[in-house]
């Protein structure tokens, strides 16, 4: 690995060629996502092509508009929800690694990671497809950057990068961004103790983004020997962690975390955290492996055919599959294991139900063991259509909606006797 100064590394990226396998001949650059984006690499790949295509997941900053630069992921982030020139990969995220070995090969990664250890650096918060993207570029031999930063916490497993895998690097020193406190509700805090009701001492949690699931996670503080086998963890497993809610004896298994300054502090040089790859952690028949397995995610919408939306608003791309279909297909495999699917009955911006006749948008996922609102807990596993969607209407539904949603739901053919 050579550390180089930005001009230098302006001219190895100048000198990326694109491939010519599907989605165009522009070079094909894999960034780290979420909030571990590598700004002074993107920056440099700005002023070196005029033509580029950036992978990346969950963008949380919107990028300076470059006509020559297509945006493509299977997970939208804020920073990409506007870009004219995305292009949405609609796929699980388990699937992603091999996405990169069959028909988008990367031709060069942006890394952000950690001030080397031993001959090693740290992918620290973001490890996720970055593994599977390495490799597929250096055996295809391209380009690998890091920007090292003292502020990037040293995490183990699958994060550990060795520099000689790593062409150039730049140092830069700035603090890692978090997700910005919104704060709470009392739906929310209602909406987590039920979700809460599902776990029990021994259960292992996967834990989605978003409000009610870091809330459910603190409402099974009071558990004990909890495990975590999860896409992303939140300040909710550090909440349980102080709590001394977590197996002792037991790891948390993660690909990338998603919080505050103090998690990242707790997860440095942490050996009771492990980073995994993204085919690992999000592999259904892994995750169906553990007993008793919670899976946890937040939605916007709901039907009454139990079909979950949690990828598009107002008929646009808001996020994507991510882990949820990945996760939710593992936790009805496990014995004991459950599927659980939260939101708010009411979109108040909106002013609408979050309950719907019938998706308009794909679904995200379906076939949970519940759906849970502020109002109550449709346990829909096992039930008639008809039962699920008198459940979803009495149990989930706003009060506000509930009589439209009816007339809907015999309209569908939803409405006869019960089972």
């Amino acid at each position: 690995m050579e550390v180089v100064p930005f001009e230098k590394l302006v001219q190895r990226l100048h000198g990326l060629h694109g491939n010519a396998t599907l989605g165009g001949t522009e070079p094909r650059v894999v960034v780290s996502g979420n909030f571990a984006a590598p700004h002074t690499l993107v920056k440099a790949l700005e002023e070196a092509l005029e033509q580029c295509r950036v992978f990346q997941l969950n963008t949380q900053e919107a990028r300076r508009h470059r006509p020559g630069f297509i945006s493509e992921t299977p997970f939208v982030g804020p920073g990409m929800r506007h870009d004219p020139q995305l292009d949405y990969l609609p796929m699980r995220l388990s699937l992603v690694p091999r996405l990169f070995a069959q028909m988008r090969p990367p031709d060069a990664v942006l890394l952000h990671t950690s001030l080397p250890v031993q001959g090693k650096v740290s992918l620290g918060v973001e490890v996720n497809i970055l593994p599977a993207a390495i490799e597929r570029t250096r055996a295809r031999g391209g380009l690998v950057v890091a920007q090292m930063n003292p502020h990037m916490p040293y995490t183990y497993g699958d994060a550990e990068v060795a520099v000689e895998d790593i062409d150039c690097a730049v140092e830069v020193d700035e603090p890692l961004a978090s997700p910005q406190d919104k704060g709470r509700d009392d739906a929310a805090e209602t909406i987590g103790e039920r979700v809460a009701a599902f776990g029990l001492d021994g259960t292992t949690l996967q834990l989605g983004i978003g409000l009610i699931p870091t809330v459910a996670a603190g409402k099974m503080s009071r558990l004990r020997n909890l495990r975590v086998w999860s896409e992303m963890i939140g300040d909710g497993v550090l909440v349980l962690d102080r709590a001394g809610a977590l197996d002792p004896h037991r790891v948390v298994i993660t690909s990338f975390l998603f919080g505050s300054p103090e998690l990242y502090q707790w997860a440095n040089h942490n050996r009771m955290l492990y980073m995994a790859r993204t085919e690992t952690v999000n592999d259904p028949a892994r995750i169906a492996a553990h007993p008793a397995m919670l899976s946890v995610n937040a939605a916007m919408q709901v039907d009454l055919f139990a079909q979950v939306n949690a990828s598009y608003v107002n008929d646009h791309i808001h996020s994507g599959f991510g882990g949820q279909p990945d996760f939710v297909i593992g936790a009805l495999h496990s014995v004991g294991g459950h599927a659980v699917v939260a939101l708010h009955s009411w979109h108040d911006k909106t002013d609408s139900s979050s309950v719907v006749p019938i998706l308009k948008n794909p679904a995200t996922s379906f076939q949970h063991s519940a759906v849970i609102s502020e109002h109550g807990c449709a346990e829909v596993f096992g039930r008639s259509q008809h039962a699920q969607a008198q459940l979803i209407i009495n149990q989930v539904a706003d009060p506000r909606a509930r009589v439209e949603l009816s007339e809907a739901a015999a309209s569908l053919g939803l409405q006869r006797d019960l089972d």
